[in-house]
């Protein structure tokens, strides 16, 4: 059907069965056609520009209006400029030798249904507003040149809109992306060198493929937030920006965000509501969008996975639910090292600099539009910025490298003393740079990460059965509008065969819960629980140890608080069951209730001696028991659970 459709635009002078209005031609060098166009009819369905709609000093009107008889049509429709219904998109060849764009390849924008015509006539008029940066627009747009319309009002109905746009080629980045060597085709269209290494502050061209990766996308995501940036600066949301939309040109090497043709202005168009207050809401909230948009490209172009459609469900259906975007790793990680158990190379990418992409991502989507970043932040964040720049991270940051660090640390096996070490060590630095708790965080379902406590494995014991402690997680709900909670503590746990157990690792699953109410009160002294001068002077030189070295820009206090903030938790009486798929008899229930208190750390089993938590944020939790072990949590989705 286009391709039938195609040959009969070419078979036809003017397809679209118009003439040109009358017109008044001016000399003006340097234009594609050698003149401006002002049309004499008053009729919306020929939207001409005018030099009174430019303003004072902005110049020729970029638009022309073109005839069908200035186009050679191509034989093959293209595929991948996101054509919609309603929509006819097909490659042609200028073959006006009057004109400046004379032997070059366009594309022409068959546009039928009355909204893909509004879509059109929109994107002359964002060009037309944009025409004072013509030079920007050219390098973070797709190219308007002109349009070819009906002439009256009366065939505005039966006669389609033809768009008259620059040529980038018929892959869409989306389309790229599903390429098997898109890598190396990307590099060589945007002909990454030496020069553009340095631009990135990435020092290494070529190299391990995440570090080629990483290079890319640095690149093609900086670009894109130029553009976008280049669009709120002057008053326009673009409001569809997706990878289908997004272009990468092999002329000028740049990232081009598409036609504006759904573009809108942050001003509301009725007059009775425009006010300041409204004008800014309405203005946050468009920017709010695109950057959300912006964040779905990124997650796209970083984890490929998501390409897939049954899997960027699963995806937005986890934002769309409101849960908080940085909990995407523990999330996403399941899904990530399905089908890649030797390491997934956006997983790594995400990974690098202290978990900086999970936290751009996190920005980006954020579920609050207030909350999300803009696009100058963005470009100034550490994951789009090379080690060869110098960056002040701001004190939200360390914080969550930290974090990301101690969950890194906690998903390999912990082997030697000096790794404990450094792993409490950086659990206390959590609680140091987390002054000021939200207790309102704590609701939720929490699996343990680790424990600073002693562990005994099943390696130094042969305990009889052998019980396997697979996840462990905590649930705080809410009972009612009092300040009670209940605490349900679940472990996991398998019976494995005692016969090869150190090779067979299957077995009878079982779960064991804890249950009990929970009362949080006035928070209580942890660090130091005495005042005194001993005490002060101990304060003082903990403050210097911890705010020495790297950590010394991180926080603005020259003096750490003589205790943290906590969070008393007075427990009931606790409800133990015990269920396993299997049947068993009292004694070997005992022996295995016994052997998962063994390996469990008592707090988990006892939720009595859990007595404060010193670190509480929307993605980690860290609890601390009465004998001073410190437990971290991360937040779990309850479907990644299974």
């Amino acid at each position: 059907m286009p391709l039938a459709a195609a040959a009969a635009v070419a078979a036809c002078p003017s397809p679209v069965g118009l003439s040109r209005p009358s017109c008044r031609a001016y000399a003006c060098p340097r234009r594609r056609r050698g003149f401006r166009l002002e049309a004499s009819s008053s009729s919306a369905s020929a939207p001409a520009p005018t030099a009174a709609d430019e303003g004072a000093g902005a110049g020729p009107c970029p638009v022309v209006r073109f005839d069908m008889d200035d186009f050679a049509i191509a034989d093959r429709v293209s595929v991948g400029l996101h054509g919609r219904s309603g929509e006819m998109i097909f490659e042609a060849t200028v073959r006006d030798p009057s004109s400046e764009l004379y032997g070059s390849t366009v594309v022409l924008r068959q546009l039928k249904s009355s909204q893909a015509k509004r879509r059109g006539r929109r994107a002359l008029e964002v060009l037309k507003k944009l025409a004072r940066r013509q030079m920007m627009y050219d390098s973070y747009a797709l190219q308007v040149h002109g349009y070819i319309a009906p002439g009256n009002a009366a065939e505005q109905e039966d006669v389609p809109f033809v768009l008259v746009h620059g040529y980038h080629g018929s892959y869409s980045l989306h389309h790229w992306l599903q390429l098997s060597d898109w890598l190396p085709t990307l590099e060589a269209t945007l002909a990454l060198d030496e020069e553009q290494a340095r631009r990135v502050g990435d020092d290494s061209v070529g190299g391990p493929a995440v570090t080629r990766q990483l290079r890319l996308i640095r690149i093609l995501m900086r670009d894109l937030l130029i553009g976008v940036n280049y669009l709120h600066s002057h008053g326009l949301a673009h409001t569809e920006l997706r990878l289908e939309n997004v272009h990468v040109s092999p002329i000028d090497k740049h990232v081009k965000v598409g036609i504006l043709g759904n573009a809108s202005d942050f001003h509301d168009s009725d007059p009775s509501s425009s006010t300041v207050a409204s004008n800014n809401e309405r203005r946050k909230m468009m920017i709010a969008f695109d950057m959300r948009c912006v964040g779905f490209i990124m997650a796209k172009m970083v984890l490929r996975e998501l390409l897939d459609s049954s899997t960027f469900f699963k995806f937005k259906s986890f934002l769309t639910k409101g849960n908080d975007p940085s909990c995407l790793r523990e999330f996403l990680l399941p899904i990530l090292c399905q089908n890649s158990p030797s390491g997934n190379i956006g997983l790594q990418m995400l990974d690098r600099q202290w978990g900086a992409g999970w936290n751009l991502l996190a920005l980006l989507l954020a579920t609050k539009p207030e909350k999300r970043i803009s696009c100058l932040d963005a470009l100034r964040h550490p994951f789009l910025c090379g080690p060869k720049w110098r960056i002040n991270p701001s004190t939200s940051i360390i914080r969550w490298g930290l974090g990301s660090t101690a969950i890194r640390m906690t998903e390999d096996y912990i082997y030697g003393h000096h790794q404990r070490r450094r792993l409490a060590y950086f659990v206390e630095l959590m609680e140091v740079l987390n002054p000021n708790l939200r207790t309102e965080l704590l609701p939720g379902r929490w699996r343990l990460l680790y424990c600073t406590g002693r562990h005994i494995g099943l390696t130094l014991r042969q305990p009889s059965p052998r019980i396997l402690i697979s996840d462990v997680f905590l649930t705080v709900s809410s009972e009612s509008v009092d300040p009670v909670l209940c605490v349900t503590s679940d472990i996991g746990f398998r019976i494995m065969p005692e016969s090869n157990w150190p090779h067979d690792k299957s077995g009878t699953e079982g779960v064991l819960s804890a249950t009990t109410s929970a009362r949080i009160t006035a928070g209580r002294v942890y660090i130091h629980e005495q005042e005194g001068k001993e005490n002060r002077v101990t304060s003082s030189r903990s403050s210097r140890r911890y705010l020495r070295g790297k950590w010394r820009k991180g926080s603005k206090m020259k003096e750490l608080p003589a205790s943290l903030a906590s969070v008393n938790i007075a427990m009931d009486e606790v409800d133990i069951s015990m269920s396993c798929k299997s049947t068993l008899n009292v004694n070997s229930a005992e022996k295995v209730l016994q052997e998962i208190r063994t390996q469990t750390p008592p707090e988990m089993f006892d939720l009595s001696k859990i007595v404060c938590g010193t670190y509480i944020d929307a993605r980690l939790m860290v609890l601390r028991g009465v004998n001073g072990s410190a437990l971290l949590f991360i937040r779990s989705n309850p479907t990644t659970d299974s």
